[in-house]
This record gives C-alpha cells, structure tokens and sequence, in this order.
C-alpha cells in the first residue's frame, strides 16, 4: 500500500512540475487547481498509509478530501471553459460554496456524525484500517460528484454534436479524467487481505491527461500562438496605459520604437509633455471615436536616408485583465512592405494616370476635329453661309463669358465649356437638305423653306447617332438640344416643335442670338450684310419675342466685344 501511495505521490509531483515547465499565462486558471488539487490529496493517502493512530489516520483522511471535495468541480469548469460553454458567476459561486460545505462537514470527522456517523481505527496485518460508516453529508458528496460527472459528459457530447470549432482530440481526452475519477470514487478495488484504494492512481492518470490537453491546446488558440510568435520574433511592440493615462509597462520594441517611453515612469501620468504628445493623440482619439483605432506612426532612419525609414501601425484597443477591461494597449505592427508597395502602386498609377490622360486628351482632340471637319464639310455645300460654324462659334463664347460676368444664372464650368463645343455642331442636319436647295442663290419658296426646316430635328439626330456611345452624356444632349432648338422662339412661334420661354432649352436660346446676329452682319447671297447699329436694334427688337429676354443684358455686355470680332474680319 505504502509503495502504491508513494508511486502516486511522486508521479503528482513528477506532472506537476511538469506542468509548471509547460505554463503559459494563458492557461485557464482550473488547469493550475487541478494540478494542485491532485498532489495534495495523493499526499494525504500516503499519509492514511503511514498512520499508526486514530489522530494519524483522521488528519490524512481530512487531506485527501481537500481534493476529493474541490476536484471534480475545476475538472467540470475545465470542460466547460474548453467547450466554450459560458458559465454564469452566480453558478459558479454556489457550486464553490457547496463544495466548500461538503468540505466543512469533513473537517467535523471526530467531533460530529455529519460526514462520518462512526470511525474506528486499527493495525491488520502491519497495515492502518479505517474503519468508518457514513453520514448524511457523506451522500451529498456522492451526489455532488455524480452531478459534475453528469455535467461534464453531457457538454462534451454536446460540444462534439455541436460545436466544429472544438477540437475532437481534446474532447476525447476529456472524458478520460472526468470517468477515472468518478469510477475511482465509487468503484474501489479491493484486493485480497488488504484495504488498497485505487482513487490516487485514478487521480494521476486523470492528471497524466490533463498535461496532454495542456500540451495540444494552446496550439489550437490561434490569436495566443500568433502574439507570441510575433513577441518572439521582436516584431510587435506593446504599450499599455490605465484609463487615467498612467503609463503600466512596455516591451523592448515598444521601447526602441517610441524613445520617450524611457523617460516614463510606472503609474506616473503619459502625454503631458510635449514630446509625448503623439501617443497621447492616439489615446485621446480612440477614447472619442473608437472605430478610430489605427494610426500611421513613422520611424526616421538615423541616418536620414528615406529608403531607410520603417513605417508602423499604431493600433489602440481596450487591455483586459480576464473579463475586465482596464485601459488601453497600443500594439507597434511593422508595416514597411506594405507601404513601400502602396508608394510604388502610387507611383506607378500616377504615371498610369498621366498615360491615360494624354491619351484621352488625345482622343478628345481627335474627336473635335472630326466634329469640326464634319460641320466644315457639311457648311462647304452652303455658297451663302461661309465661315459660318466658326463666327458663330466665338459668338456664343462671348455670349457665355458675359453670362458667367453677370453671374445670375450660375453656369457651371462643364455647361459653358460643352456649349462652346457644340457651337459648330449647329447646322449640322444641312447634310440632309438637297443640294438644289441648299446652294440655291436666293431667297426659298414656302415649299423650299419647309424643307430647309428640316434641318433642326436632323441634326439632332445626326448628333445623336455620333455621340451615341461617348462616355459623356451630358455635353451629348447638350449638343443634340442646341441642333433642334436653336430655331425656336420665345414667343413659341418658331421650329421645328413650336416650344415657347424658358421650355426651350437654355443652350439653344444663347446658341439663337450667336446664329441670328451673324445672319445680319454678314454678307448672304440674297441680301448684303446690315451694319452693327441696325443688327443690335433688330436684336433688341428681337427680345421678348424671338429671343430670351433674360438674355438681354448679357448680350449688351457681350456687344463691344462681338463688334470688334467682326470688324477684325473684315479688316483680315
């Protein structure tokens, strides 16, 4: 017996140290009771081996209840803490004070008939015998460790039915101490001619697991083994602070990385000098936006080279002691790779960019000039317009320019710079009129007329199936509205739709006063050009009838400027 309890003592002691090699502050709290526990109450049944009085053999048994009362319940809150199994704080406190009163009870062992109703002691064959019958509370252990027994088997087998994230090795390693304990509590081996016990070797082999299960599961908790590889590694910095801003400690890399660190003082305040300011920042700035918790934190090379320089993440969260939180943790991620590759993207996505520019301003251009030489061409079949396109053209950006000045309708940059671009694109639908018709050296019959009115609604859509598929739909509308339009007049009785005020598109009343003003001082072969007094009187007539009255102003501004423009063609 005594060489069984001995051979059990020392294997306790044997994979508690081990265990204390193994240790990681990580490891649930449980796991260090259990290793406890079972030394103890294997200490006590060598101690029942060696007593030779009635004192003797109570103290050991009040020993080995140390365990039996308090083990099974860190095994099952070991089971549920590995199966994820939340259990709430009350639960856990009265199972606590329930095994603290079965254990109370075994303290009585002499004085009262709680645990044990009678005990006697004696020598048989050079061994102790307890002899000893039960009390009441003695069934309240045996149902108490029933009761965990049950509890842990059933998480188990739920968690494996359940639960994917828990690893199926430690599942099956947990049902071994849970069984050989319980089976050592109530299943006790007797053998021949001696009172041997085998709930000490139940208990190493329950401990011998428990190392395993230690051993394999901090490799399955990801977030722990990665931190330490990375701390291992000295590529991760930490700084911790209390919510008052008292500096608590850092690492070595925190160190090296944030030089004021070493003027910092255990418990005292951080960030009220200056050049602690940026940390400080990064506290501040979490405590008021907490989806704030990153921020770029630079480190200059020594030796001023820029190539040199590492570039950190700086990450604020919450630092939790367990379940509390008490302060904040600045986590230093060595970031340089990936900055130095976004520098190099940037790079080359602004030359990129550029590239790309260029050639769609080349583009651009090309489609202008395609737009130009198709209405120069389209002019070149009309012997009264000449120069046309291009006349009316300036006269509309001078038109738009005084507008801008006026400042009264806000024009937007894109609207006057569309507008002077579909300015040429005007007459266009002359491409459908016949030739007999258009070349004709004098003034049309009705019949002629209305052909040549056709003009309008043709070239918007002549526009409309050359801008068809531009990426830019607002100047393609805008050009097609002053092709159909730009024969309407305000008082509704023009064409091609009859539109009357402020339903006539904006750019084809400004594209009306730019094409009827270079109509008067220019030279048609059905009549001479007027000159500048008479063409802005008929112009002036014009307002409120066929022009847009709010137009007025700009053009009286517009004026001095589209006289000078024409008299310097004439003089060319």
């Amino acid at each position: 017996m005594q060489l069984l309890y001995g051979g059990t003592f020392v294997a306790s002691l044997l994979f508690a140290a081990l265990y204390i090699w193994m240790w990681h502050k990580h490891f649930d709290i449980n796991f260090t009771m259990i290793f406890t526990l079972i030394p103890v109450a294997c200490l006590g049944y060598l101690l029942s081996s060696l007593a030779t009085t009635m004192d003797g053999a109570l103290t050991a048994q009040k020993i080995i209840y140390i365990g039996g009362s308090f083990l099974q319940l860190f095994i099952v809150l070991c089971i549920l803490n590995l199966c994820q199994i939340p259990v709430p704080r009350g639960v856990r406190t009265g199972m606590f004070i329930l095994c603290t009163a079965v254990y109370a009870s075994v303290l009585t062992i002499g004085h009262s008939d709680l645990f044990y109703s009678r005990s006697s002691f004696e020598i048989v064959n050079g061994e102790p015998v307890l002899l000893r019958e039960y009390g009441f509370m003695h069934t309240v252990f045996y149902a108490l460790v029933g009761l965990f027994l049950l509890t842990g088997l059933i998480a188990i087998v739920y968690s494996w039915r359940r639960k994917k994230e828990i690893p199926r090795r430690i599942l099956l390693l947990l049902v071994i101490p849970d069984i050989v304990c319980v089976l050592a509590y109530f299943v006790v081996l007797k053998l021949v001619g001696s009172q041997l016990d085998l709930v000490p070797l139940g208990y190493v082999i329950a401990e011998l697991t428990f190392v395993l299960i230690a051993y394999r599961i901090n490799l399955y908790d990801v977030s722990d083994t990665i931190i330490d590889s990375y701390v291992q590694e000295e590529k991760v910095g930490y700084v911790s602070f209390d919510f008052r801003n008292r500096y608590l400690g850092s690492n070595a890399i925190a160190r090296q990385l944030v030089p004021e660190l070493a003027e910092a003082v255990i418990d005292q305040p951080f960030g009220d000098r200056p050049s602690q300011e940026k940390l400080r920042h990064f506290l501040d700035s979490f405590r008021e936006n907490r989806a704030h918790n990153t921020f770029d934190y630079p480190v200059h090379a020594p030796d001023g080279d820029p190539q040199h320089d590492r570039f950190y993440n700086a990450i604020v969260n919450d630092l939790y002691d367990g379940n509390r939180c008490r302060g904040y943790i600045i986590t230093f991620i060595d970031d340089t790779a990936n900055k130095r590759l976004l520098q190099h993207l940037d790079t080359y996505n602004a030359q990129l960019n550029a590239e790309v520019d260029r050639k769609t301003q080349h583009i651009l251009e090309m489609h202008d000039h395609l737009i130009m030489s198709l209405a120069t061409m389209v002019e070149s079949r009309d012997n009264s317009t000449g120069g046309h396109i291009k006349r009316t053209s300036e006269g509309v950006r001078l038109l738009v320019g005084a507008l801008r000045d006026e400042g009264r309708l806000s024009l937007t940059e894109a609207f006057c710079r569309d507008l002077i671009k579909a300015a040429p694109m005007h007459d266009l639908g002359k491409i459908a009129v016949d030739d007999s018709i258009l070349r004709k050296p004098g003034r049309f019959t009705p019949e002629e007329f209305a052909q040549m009115k056709r003009h309008s609604a043709e070239g918007a859509r002549v526009i409309h199936e050359i801008l068809l598929h531009t990426d830019d739909e607002s100047f393609r509308i805008l050009a097609e509205n002053v092709a159909h339009y730009h024969h309407e007049r305000w008082d509704g009785s023009g064409y091609p739709d009859g539109l009357a005020g402020e339903r006539i598109p904006l750019e084809a009343r400004i594209m009306a006063i730019a094409d009827v003003y270079d109509a008067l001082v220019s030279r048609r072969v059905y009549k001479e050009a007027f000159d500048f007094d008479r063409a802005h009187q008929i112009i002036l007539e014009g307002m409120g009838t066929q022009f847009d009255p709010g137009l007025r102003a700009a053009y009286e501004r517009s004026r001095p400027a589209l006289e000078n423009y024409y008299r310097g063609l004439e003089t060319a």
